[in-house]
């Protein structure tokens, strides 16, 4: 039944602890560059050239994965991941990190066979061996159009997207959105009411949902650190599994009974073959 289940990750301070752009600027050593071109440029922009800064200051691609590997993470966020996976759960990620550092973390824990699709920003190392950052949304050619999200990713778009596509496939699947971030609250907005969204306590998303509940459909489940995340996942996970089951158990229920007035019927027919005209069967 769980087969019927998407979970959405957004990725930093969710699955892992902080943010990993903020965490390979501080642990090269390179904050209060960052810190000073921050109001000049968006912050996928300042990723990209910070890179570049980096990579002119000899540090190589093999530093910048060290660092990754290094990233904080909750213990009980493994067992999560892999005990939802287990029940069924198809597990994709949406997060406004990139593509390169949620691979080389992911990779690291093991945890990358376990998503089956990551949206992100795009990154690839080009031949001088620097990591180059590319916006997912190109904000330079057009704008996305929504006012909650920055420039370079409108994750209610992709939400959006996701659903279409499930739709498109005739699966009327149930979704869990684990988020933390302001970007994280245009993409609840888009949950239905069969939904469910996994704010962080005292985070952001959490404040923004909580500010006004009535705008989101879905049901609200907060959590703290890694260990409730797991506890409230599997709950969810537990109830729409045990939903299913009631709705299966009915949907048998009332067959049964169809049958059984069909068979009646066809006893009461026989029974009264004087009659001239044949009883309908229900269908």
């Amino acid at each position: 039944m769980t087969g019927k289940i998407v979970a959405v990750f957004d990725f930093d301070k969710t699955i892992i602890d902080l943010d990993s752009d903020n965490w390979v600027i501080d642990e090269l050593g390179a904050t209060e560059l960052f810190n000073q071109l921050l109001p000049t440029m968006p912050w996928n922009s300042l990723m990209d050239r910070m890179m570049k800064e980096l990579h002119s200051q000899g540090k190589t691609i093999e530093d910048i994965e060290e660092v990754l590997k290094r990233v904080p993470i909750h213990p009980r966020i493994i067992p999560a991941i892999k005990s939802a996976h287990a029940l069924g759960c198809e597990l994709r990620i949406l997060s406004d990190a990139n593509m390169f550092f949620i691979e080389t973390i992911l990779n690291h824990l093991g945890l990358k066979d376990y998503f089956s699709e990551i949206n992100t920003n795009p990154s690839f190392v080009d031949e001088e061996g620097r990591l180059r950052i590319l916006p997912y949304h190109d904000f330079t050619t057009s704008s996305h159009g929504c006012s909650l999200c920055p420039p370079n990713m409108c994750k209610g778009l992709i939400i959006e997207r996701i659903q279409a596509s499930l739709a498109k496939e005739g699966n009327k699947k149930k979704m869990i959105y684990l988020g933390d971030g302001s970007g994280d609250y245009c993409p609840s907005l888009k949950l239905k009411e069969d939904d469910h969204v996994m704010p962080r306590k005292n985070f952001p998303l959490w404040n923004l949902i909580f500010s006004n509940p009535i705008q989101i459909k879905a049901e609200i489940h907060e959590w703290t650190d890694g260990e409730e995340l797991e506890k409230v996942l599997l709950q969810i996970i537990n109830k729409i599994s045990l939903e299913e089951d009631e709705e299966g158990k009915s949907t048998c229920d009332a067959q049964l009974l169809s049958a059984s007035d069909c068979k009646l019927q066809i006893i009461s027919a026989s029974a009264h073959e004087a009659l001239p005209q044949a009883l309908s069967v229900p269908q």
